[in-house]
């Protein structure tokens, strides 16, 4: 095969756009770039590379002249303690009681304390003996807190009031009791030449509705604010009865006055069926204060005729009897009969019927 220049420019003419020189110094041009783009191809990017999805530049490398420096802790001070390895022989033997144990399980904080309440520092031991119990978590609403267990009442000559049975209640409401009691029973008691020796406590807490009723509102007994009360007995034997006709007027009237002007609510006869027999006495809180007395002081009831009559004395006369019917037929017959026959001769033709004995009753 021979090759020419005008073969060349006969077969394969540039038409006048470029000539074989340029030709052969593009082809020289572009040789010695892809030389120099594959010497230079691990320094940097392709030109065109605009995504970076050409060779990964490499780390710069570090120059053996230059020296790494790596930053190096501060001197110990002088004044600093000196650093033992041993251990103290106390805790030789002994596990650390800061690290962590993985085996046993770590322990939960403690609950903090609850603050004393300001009734609870008020009601010492010179006023009641009411130790404090732990809050109350009953069904629903059920319960309360700062609760106590009421046993008796301190007078203030140091004569106690025992409380029977012993009444859940809360500080507030066992404080108004004790003051209840210590103000206003020792003057009624006093009065009737006596003091006061037991409390008759009918009811105190208790998760139920009003009135024992299902489904009514919760009762201020399920709150622990409330107390039910039949009686007050003295030392003498006597014993007040709330509710007890037989008792003055007088002292039930001063006792309804008394329980009105501390307690929120007052239940006692008059007021429903269910407070015949005692008083209720309960805080409950309503808007505007609002409270509720409903206890009506009966008059003694009136004095009766017996049912049975009195014993007959033995020196009364006997009771007349109606006669019996024959009885009566009888004797009408009787003088027909005479008038017939004479008197003092009887007829022997006709037989007498014999006559009824009648006795009398006494």
């Amino acid at each position: 095969m021979s090759f020419s220049l005008p073969d060349s420019r006969r077969k394969w003419s540039c038409r006048g756009y470029m000539s074989a020189r340029a030709a052969m110094v593009t082809a020289a041009l572009g040789l010695s770039l892809v030389l120099v783009e594959r010497a230079e191809a691990r320094k940097y990017p392709a030109p065109l590379d605009i995504f970076n999805l050409g060779t990964p530049r490499p780390r710069a490398a570090h120059s053996a002249r230059t020296p790494v420096r790596i930053p190096l802790p501060k001197p110990r001070p002088e004044e600093a303690p000196k650093v033992t390895d041993k251990s103290p022989p106390e805790t030789e033997g002994k596990p650390a009681t800061d690290k962590p144990n993985a085996t046993k399980p770590a322990e939960a904080a403690p609950p903090p304390e609850k603050q004393t309440s300001a009734c609870r520092l008020a009601l010492t031991e010179e006023i009641a003996i009411a130790p404090s119990i732990p809050d109350i978590r009953g069904p629903g609403a059920c319960g309360g807190e700062d609760l106590v267990r009421l046993e008796a009442i301190v007078l203030p000559d140091k004569r106690k009031v025992t409380v029977k049975p012993a009444a859940i209640l809360r500080c507030t409401m066992a404080s108004a009791i004790a003051d209840w009691v210590r103000k206003d029973m020792v003057p009624v008691a006093a009065s009737l030449g006596s003091t006061i020796g037991d409390l008759d406590n009918f009811d105190s807490f208790e998760c139920r509705g009003r009135n024992r009723v299902v489904g009514a509102m919760l009762s201020e007994h399920g709150k622990a604010n409330a107390i039910d009360i039949r009686a007050i007995k003295l030392t003498n034997g006597q014993s007040i009865g709330l509710t007890d006709r037989t008792m003055p007027r007088e002292v039930r009237e001063r006792v309804l006055h008394s329980v009105c002007a501390r307690f929120s609510t007052v239940l006692g006869p008059g007021s429903d069926w269910y407070h015949e027999d005692h008083i209720h006495l309960d805080l409950a809180q309503r808007r505007n204060d609002y409270r509720i007395c409903q206890w009506n002081v009966w008059d003694p009831l009136p004095h009766v005729a017996p049912l049975l009559p009195a014993a007959r004395p033995e020196e009364a006369p006997p009771r007349e009897i109606a006669a019996k019917p024959d009885a009566k037929d009888e004797a009408d017959d009787g003088p027909a009969e005479k008038s017939t026959a004479p008197a003092g001769k009887p007829d022997g033709n006709k037989a007498q019927p014999p006559k009824r004995a009648t006795k009398k009753r006494r």
